[in-house]
């Protein structure tokens, strides 16, 4: 495979794609990588663990042969996926947050696209868990095997309940 470049610790791609592998295995099949950028995440889920993956990103830029959706993420359409991942999501960040209501998530986060106020990672990551404490979504932290600081995300399951509904202001 070709050398790309990509900014950060560019092995987070494949410590994200052995977590869930290990995690999850033969439990999911079809796989959201949201805001997944050029595809990194999706290639190795797809090519090395012949997970069904594809991209949805407004960028539609994406490596050669990685599906994807040029366009915004909706958490009404998560039901489709077994899986939603958000590896650094950025500005996708609530709609990932908003899709562990209804189906298990992996939410590594870098970027405050959750409050208008300055939130640290550590403060993000409490505000995420609120907003899952307050809709009933199980979840754990988890140190991801990459360089941080940006290495600590959320790994999630959806409550029993009834299905979601989705107020942009919670």
């Amino acid at each position: 495979m070709a050398r790309h470049r990509f900014h950060g610790d560019s092995t987070r791609f494949q410590a994200i794609a052995d977590y869930i592998a290990e995690r999850y295995w033969h439990d999911v099949r079809y796989i959201a990588d949201v805001a997944g950028g050029q595809g990194m995440l999706a290639r190795i889920l797809s090519k090395q663990y012949n997970y069904e993956c594809e991209v949805i990103d407004p960028r539609a830029w994406v490596l050669k042969g990685v599906k994807h959706q040029a366009g915004a993420f909706d958490p009404a359409f998560s039901t489709y996926y077994d899986l939603i991942v958000g590896l650094h999501p950025d500005g996708a960040l609530r709609e990932v947050a908003q899709a562990a209501l209804l189906r298990p998530t992996v939410l590594v986060p870098c970027c405050n696209f959750w409050l208008p106020e300055k939130l640290g990672q550590i403060e993000l990551l409490r505000a995420i868990e609120q907003y899952y404490d307050q809709h009933g979504v199980g979840y754990e932290r988890v140190t991801f095997a990459f360089k941080g600081p940006k290495n600590i995300g959320l790994v999630s399951a959806p409550p029993q309940a009834a299905p979601a509904t989705f107020d942009s202001s919670s």
